[in-house]
Parts: C-alpha cells; structure tokens; sequence
C-alpha cells in the first residue's frame, strides 16, 4: 500500500470522518499518524464482520496489530433504516450507483440513530504497541486510510455499522420489487372492478320512450307561431257584463281570461300527466 494516495478530501462523508480525528488536541501524533498513512506503514486493513483489522508497521520489525470498529446498528434498527431509503427515490438511486446521498443523514436521524460518530470515543480502537495514548499514531494512521476508503466505497462507512454493501443494495431492491408488484396489484385489481356496459343499443327504439313523464319533469311551453288568443279567437262578451253600468270594457276582458285561464292550465296538466282524457 506504499503507493496509496489519500483523496479523503474530495468527498465530504470522508472529510466528517477526518474532522473526528483532527479534533483529538494533540496535534504532533495526528502528523506522525499521517505520515505513517502516507509512507505506506499501513500494510493491510480487513473487515471481520464490522471490526476493522489492520496491520501496521511501526519502529519494531513486527508490525503492530489495530482494530477498530463501531457500535453496530441491529437488524430492526437496520430494517427500518432501509425501509427510509426506499421510500426516497433519491436515497435509493444514488446508493444503488455507488454514491452517498448529499443528506443521508436524515435518513438515520429520523430513526433515532446517528452514521457518524459524535466524538472519538466512540470509536472503539486498540493497538498491539506499547503507546497508552488512544489514538496512537498506528490507530491514527488506519484513521486516515479509512478516510481514503470512505472515499472510493461509501458503503465502507455502512459496514462499520453492520451492514455491507451487498447487504444494503439487495434489501433496497427487494423492497422497491415489492412495492411495484404492490402497485400493480392494486392497479389490476381496480381495473376488474369497473363494470362493462352489458346493455345492447338498440337503433329501431332509442327514441322511444312509452312510461308516463315524471310531473316534476313536464314543461307546458306556449307555441311559437300562434299566441293563446288566436287559438281562442274573438271574446264572446257576455249580456250581463255588456249591461253591467260598475264594470268597463277592460275588467270585463280580465274576467273572462282568468275564467279561460284557470279551465286550460287544469286541462293541460291532466294532459301531460295522462290523467283523464286525451
């Protein structure tokens, strides 16, 4: 690994990594720790489950032993974290393409849960030198190589809380694979309960209508060519309202009208209601 270049800077999830460390207030160790990143003293890191192993070289000709790891997330705490992502089609996207969401971390905030640790404490280290100090600059230096890491594989941060990246990429497609075959489901089944049309038209009859009209429904229009006095035709005056000395020739017109009046509204309702004669 002498020729590993750290890039940790370009990406931001490798730089919150980084920052952890650069607040640890001895400064002397966090340069020798870089130093021995940057001269290749790193000669292996592994993965055992969510520990890292590593070994380091040191002033001894055996190389010192480092482990490193953090708290894991559990199965149900990684359940739900998943289920989040599915349901962010963004999330879901970028971490099938290999990269790490600008705001992932609301996904483990809403779950009550934190990606990052808040202070290197909680990063549980060991190393196999003589230093008592935690970080020494063997831990330091596997410190920065994770950083390196994180950068190229996103995922690697995933598995120091328990899951791998095949893990992660497989649970997120099994649940995106259930919610479309869901979708088509519902689709199929709301698409067999609309009810076809079984009724046959029929030409010959459309028009045709032979039930009594609804009275409700019944409009009694006056004709367009011919008003209701030329159907009537002259007024035929009686003799008693001719003679009568109280009345003049208008109230005599009004009298016979309301009389003509009230007789064809009743006739032309019992018409239209088909009560009666035609």
């Amino acid at each position: 690994m002498s020729n590993y270049t750290l890039q940790a800077s370009r990406e931001w999830w490798s730089q919150r990594w980084l920052d952890l460390l650069d607040s640890y207030r001895f400064k002397k160790r966090l340069e020798r720790a870089r130093n021995y990143a940057r001269q290749g003293n790193v000669l292996s890191i592994e993965f055992k489950g969510a520990k890292v192993l590593a070994r380091v070289q040191g002033s001894e000709v055996e190389p010192y032993k480092v482990s490193l790891s953090l708290d894991p997330f559990t199965d149900e705490q990684w359940g739900y974290v998943i289920e989040t992502m599915s349901h962010r089609a963004i999330f879901a996207a970028k971490l099938l393409a290999g990269e790490m969401p600008q705001n992932i971390e609301e996904v483990f905030t809403t779950n009550g849960l934190s990606l990052f640790p808040f202070t290197l404490s909680d990063v549980h280290s060991k190393c196999s030198c003589p230093d008592k100090a935690n970080p020494c600059k063997h831990i330091g230096a596997i410190y920065y190589q994770l950083g390196d890491r994180f950068s190229e594989d996103p995922f690697v941060l995933f598995q120091l809380r328990g899951r791998t990246k095949e893990q992660i990429i497989s649970d997120l497609r099994h649940l995106r694979s259930i919610r479309v075959e869901a979708n088509t489901t519902e689709t199929s089944d709301v698409q067999q309960s609309i009810p076809h049309n079984q009724y046959s038209v029929k030409i010959d009859s459309f028009w045709q209508y032979n039930e009594p009209l609804e009275s409700s429904l019944v409009v009694i229009a006056p004709s367009s060519s011919e008003t209701i006095l030329d159907v009537l035709g002259t007024i035929p005056l009686a003799k008693e309202e001719e003679n009568a000395v109280n009345l003049n020739s208008g109230d005599v017109v009004m009298n016979y009208l309301n009389t003509v009046y009230k007789d064809v509204s009743q006739k032309a309702i019992l018409a239209a209601m088909n009560v009666g004669g035609s």
